[in-house]
């Protein structure tokens, strides 16, 4: 049973792209046919005009650079901030614990407007600054460093200190080994959800020097309407190299997962 019903639910997360590969090589007209048709119809010439419509490698480049930038970024603070609020004790540290996950109550749309504002002040606007540092910092990365500090023996930090081992070396010789399945949980997420980006590099860039992938897909829709089968071939082979990239690290996401729901246990 339980494996029917994890079948089932595979296909539901499957059919969707499944769907989008379909309409990528429909012929002409084929789109709008009921009902629909369940086969690829292997008309790769949809793909062949998208990979026209947009110059495609500079904007993959682009989201390489971007997503690796912050994933790079992100688990810099969060094994700092985590070990901060983990391991050190200083006053008022719960409370600002608590600042720093009420950011998840602020919806990323209210802010888009000041943020806007102020990136213009900066000279930020249409740059790689404004795509990487904002998401430099992850509030769940932080927490889940934390918890995995936390739950840490205290006596293995003791004896470091007392060999005389500084607050740095006791974060990288012991700290960040510790916690290398939540670091591994952590890339992988900033990794898909800065290659997943569009709202804030479509406001943010101007262009295609610097947008990435996901901003390039608009240019399947204008004013005369939207091209369905050239815009599923751009999210096809834009989709790809993310669904390659989470298979070959499936295994170090489920560590952490598991890893992570035992440290917050």
């Amino acid at each position: 049973m339980r494996k029917t019903v994890a079948v089932l639910l595979g296909l539901a997360f499957v059919f969707p792209f499944y769907w989008t590969f379909v309409i990528s090589t429909a012929r002409p007209g084929g789109f709008y046919r009921f009902p629909p048709q369940l086969i690829p119809s292997w008309n790769w010439s949809n793909w062949a005009r998208a990979w026209d419509e947009a110059p495609w490698v500079r904007f993959f480049l682009n989201t390489l650079f971007i997503a690796s930038a912050t994933v790079l970024l992100c688990l810099v603070t969060s094994v700092l901030a985590g070990f901060a609020f983990g391991v050190l004790r200083f006053r008022g540290r719960n409370f600002l614990m608590l600042l720093v996950l009420s950011v998840l109550m602020m919806p990323g749309t209210v802010l888009i407007i000041p943020d806007y504002v102020l990136a213009t002040d900066i000279h930020w606007v249409d740059t790689y600054w404004i795509q990487i540092v904002p998401w430099g910092a992850s509030v769940f990365g932080v927490f889940l460093v934390r918890q995995f500090f936390v739950t840490m023996p205290q006596e293995i930090l003791d004896a470091a200190s007392v060999d005389g081992a500084g607050r740095l070396r006791v974060l990288w010789h012991i700290g960040v080994p510790a916690v290398r399945p939540a670091l591994a949980l952590i890339a992988i997420n900033v990794f898909m959800a800065s290659w997943n980006s569009f709202l804030w590099p479509e406001i943010m860039t101007n262009t295609t020097d610097v947008q990435p992938v996901e901003v390039g897909l608009s240019a399947f829709s204008s004013d005369v309407g939207t091209d369905i089968p050239g815009l599923a071939a751009a999210a096809t082979f834009t989709t790809l190299p993310l669904i390659v990239f989470f298979l070959l690290l499936q295994r170090h996401f489920i560590r952490g997962a598991l890893s992570a729901a035992g440290s917050v246990k």
